[in-house]
């Protein structure tokens, strides 16, 4: 990791790297639960004219992935070029406090001269510093900067969100009201993922889908021709780009390509391209994470690298050498927990359940709204499934999987047994292990715990690297894969914790001072009574894992009925609320 330097250290001389004539303007236009489905990366049902011309004139990435496929994290991600995992800024919906040294890049860009907006979403996961931005806003424009000034401008772009694909009638027509009836999506016409069943609702799903991209790329246009009229769309670089695959079930909230494979497409004026790159219509194969995008940043804008960054520059002269790999990391969505790191290659993506016995799909009330999900459940209940949707409403997952994404694109041939693939399967599981203590990956650490930690230590990161627990990655990582008695008795409650998830009798840990060690505890002895009292805890993230494990217990759950119907009663309380609420109709 980069030494943790001083402000006027990090950026003496940053902005005299370049004149301020030959700094670039830097325009972001980003799309949410936007997956490849673009023309100009060759799939026949889009019709992207504005996005397919901005590649003809630049560089396509054909390997862009996000570090997760959700978007707060994915943006927490993308602003800090730091993994959310090594922050604490993982779990959706979470506050976690970033250490000093840890600054949103536009920070950095301002503080090189540029004038930096956003136009309108941060959803970063933690508290947006009052530096980051000049303006952040529905009305935040690059117009508004001082003459001559330098700029970094975002635009987000929202009618590709996941809502839209459930929207009908009228609601849905606003959003597309742009669209010509020759640009419109004939759902019979589409080609459906093998784990989607084909169904007319499904098809319906997608074909809004299609046609919402379209729309994103009627508003593209129109962030670029307000370029085009300025006169500065030759001094500007471009870039494009999605926060995360497609919001449909086993894409969004997923580490399959489906949920983390991402369109990047940059148009890079000629006098600001350097070795040959970003040559008109042009691709690059190269492993581009989100996380390398703010050092790209600072890098095209001659400003000094922040000591935070936690990834490499893409572009620009003088580049480190390219990536070997892409990880990825899924923690809480929304109400439900469910640990797993992904690690890819050029070829094979490994991923690792650190909670198995949990199925694929739990219950989460924003996708279960939407139709493709109602599908998935209504034809699992009645057996009619195709085999690939099949296999993801499992009520468990395997420990380990390893695709051929060559052979496999979408993923539902796991090679994780097959003797052929073991020096694969080492090789990758290897990096996976090696990333997750490197980086210090808090998300085998219980949100309670880490809600602690904050408290204790000023910031998740700050915990990691106190000097009492320089080993505990390592540590937590042992006891989640490998649990022991020993595990039992660690200082730490994290390392405890996964102690009496595993051993049969929870190891004598009912009485533990942690409440995250005692839930664990007592799901592990099916003690419905211990939870109910949980279910009273002042801190929010102890009642939402109270509440997941009565879920877990069936009708064992009744003896906490009274403490789940006052929380289905408690508005403040979401995420547990959308938990109870489930148990009690389940009833």
């Amino acid at each position: 990791m980069p030494t943790i330097l001083s402000r006027r250290a990090l950026l003496a001389g940053a902005p005299a790297l370049l004149a301020a004539e030959q700094r670039p303007n830097i325009l972001w236009l980003s799309s949410e639960d936007t997956s490849p489905n673009l023309g100009c990366y060759g799939d026949p049902h889009a019709i992207t004219p504005t996005l397919d011309k901005l590649a003809s004139e630049g560089v396509r990435y054909t390997n862009a992935y996000t570090v997760a496929g959700v978007c707060a994290p994915s943006r927490s991600g993308i602003i800090t070029g730091m993994f959310p995992s090594s922050l604490g800024s993982m779990h959706m919906r979470s506050r976690a406090a970033l250490p000093p040294h840890v600054k949103c890049f536009p920070e950095f860009l301002r503080d090189a001269g540029y004038y930096c907006t956003i136009n309108a979403k941060t959803d970063y996961n933690f508290d947006v510093p009052p530096k980051a931005w000049d303006e952040s806003g529905r009305d935040a424009h690059w117009r508004k900067r001082k003459a001559g000034q330098p700029f970094f401008a975002v635009f987000n772009f929202e009618v590709s969100h996941e809502s839209r694909l459930t929207w009908r009638g009228k609601q849905f027509e606003e959003a597309i009201k742009q669209l010509k009836p020759s640009e419109r999506r004939d759902p019979a016409r589409l080609v459906l993922p093998p784990y989607h069943p084909d169904t007319p609702a499904v098809r319906r799903d997608w074909a809004n889908y299609y046609e919402a991209v379209t729309a994103m790329d009627y508003q593209v246009a129109t962030r670029l021709r307000e370029l085009e009229e300025a006169g500065l769309l030759e001094d500007t670089i471009v870039f494009y780009w999605g926060d995360h695959g497609v919001g449909l079930p086993r894409a969004k909230r997923w580490l399959y390509d489906s949920g983390t494979r991402v369109p990047m497409i940059a148009r890079i004026p000629e006098k600001f391209r350097a070795a040959g790159q970003g040559k008109p219509g042009s691709t690059d194969g190269q492993l581009v994470s989100m996380i390398d995008l703010a050092p790209t940043m600072l890098h095209l804008a001659g400003a000094a690298p922040a000591p935070q960054f936690q990834g490499r520059a893409f572009l620009g002269a003088k580049l480190t050498p390219p990536r070997r790999y892409i990880h990825g990391a899924r923690d809480r969505m929304d109400e439900r927990y469910d640990i797993i790191r992904a690690v890819r290659d050029n070829r094979y993506r490994y991923i690792r359940n650190y909670e198995p016995g949990k199925p694929y799909y739990q219950h989460m009330e924003t996708p279960e709204s939407g139709d493709t999900m109602k599908e998935l459940r209504r034809l699992h209940a009645e057996s009619k499934l195709p085999p690939a949707a099949a296999q993801f409403m499992s009520l468990s997952k395997p420990v380990e999987e390893l695709y051929d994404l060559q052979a496999d694109p979408h993923e539902i041939r796991n090679l994780a047994a097959d003797p052929a693939q073991g020096a694969t399967l080492n090789r990758l599981r290897a990096e996976h292990q090696r990333w997750m203590r490197d980086t210090r990956d808090v998300g085998l650490i219980p949100e309670p715990e880490l809600v602690e930690g904050e408290r204790r230590y000023g910031s998740r990161w700050a915990m990691m690297r106190a000097p009492e627990n320089t080993t505990l990655a390592k540590r937590v990582l042992a006891a989640a894969t490998s649990p022991n008695r020993a595990a039992a008795q660690d200082p730490h409650p994290a390392v405890r914790y996964w102690a009496a998830r595993h051993l049969p009798d929870g190891a004598g840990l009912l009485k533990d001072p942690s409440p995250a060690v005692r839930i664990a505890a007592a799901a592990n002895l099916r003690d419905a009574s211990a939870l109910a009292q949980l279910l009273e805890h002042e801190v929010e993230s102890v009642r939402l894992m109270a509440a997941i494990a009565l879920d877990e217990m069936g009708p064992r759950s009744r003896a906490a009925e009274t403490q789940l119907r006052a929380i289905a009663a408690q508005p403040g309380r979401e995420y547990p609320s959308r938990v109870a609420r489930r148990i009690l109709d389940s009833w």
